[in-house]
């Protein structure tokens, strides 16, 4: 009678294991669903209050904001005519720093950014000319000096703040904007490129930022102190490509000068 028991009880047991496991997968799945999904859902509405320059505005319409600026730097340079009170020496750290034959002129330039910017599906390369545009209105280009142009020798012709101008007087900044860190800390946000993402100083978080702790877009997603929730944002670093890397992360809006 005892074996008859027995092989009546251990199937209702080995069942009993069978369906408290399955239970258990099935709660592991239900709490895998239910874990929070970060927010891509940006909005870079709260940082325009951070644009301030000479001849440099801002105007929202629906989800864009369109900037028109005449390109005109807030600081000191080689590059004023030598009439304007910006006008000031080479004064650098740059024993080999050459001066471009071009002057800073007033220029045109209007960019419309999104303000709620989404990486991009298919990403687009950054043009040469005006990639974006800096807190006091001065324009950002890319990594060249020239058609894949590295800035090896360009560099040299770099004022005290690390600008020069174009053949066509357009004054701009492919590497770090050491006024503007100067003014408001290597941490600091610094503009936007035309894709809508932020761009920030090569500090974060008490770190030198490198290359490597960058994607190929040469940003990444973390909290600033304008975004406590995390936002996608370039970095500027000390080596190429300095600002942006393969492409814009999102897309870029309309540029025209």
């Amino acid at each position: 009678m005892k074996y008859l028991n027995y092989f009546l009880i251990f199937p209702m047991f080995l069942m009993a294991v069978f369906m408290a496991c399955s239970n258990g997968d099935d709660a592991t799945v239900i709490e895998e669903e239910e874990q929070e999904i970060p927010s891509t859902n940006y909005d870079v509405s709260a940082i325009l209050s951070k644009f301030e320059g000479t001849g440099l505005s801002y105007a929202v319409n629906g989800n864009t904001v369109t900037f028109t600026t005449k390109d005109l730097p807030n600081h000191t340079s080689p590059y004023w005519p030598s009439t304007n009170p910006l006008f000031e020496d080479y004064n650098g750290t740059n024993s080999n720093w050459n001066q471009n034959p071009n002057e800073i002129a007033e220029q045109n330039i209007v960019f419309t950014i999104t303000l709620n910017p989404e990486e991009a599906s298919n990403k687009q390369a950054t043009p040469l000319g005006p990639i974006g545009i800096s807190r006091n209105g001065v324009v950002f280009f890319n990594q060249y000096a020239g058609p894949d142009q590295p800035l090896t020798n360009e560099i040299n012709s770099f004022d005290q703040y690390l600008g020069h101008p174009t053949g066509r007087d357009q004054y701009h900044y492919h590497i770090e904007p050491t006024f503007l860190t100067g003014q408001f800390g290597d941490d600091a946000f610094l503009g936007l490129l035309a894709d809508g993402f932020p761009v920030y100083g090569p500090v974060e978080g008490g770190k030198t930022i490198t290359n490597e702790d960058l994607d190929d877009y040469h940003g990444h997603i973390s909290v600033t102190a304008d975004f406590p929730d995390g936002i996608y944002h370039y970095h500027i670093t000390s080596e190429d490509p300095y600002l942006n890397g393969n492409g814009y992360f999102g897309t870029p809006g309309n540029i025209s000068r």
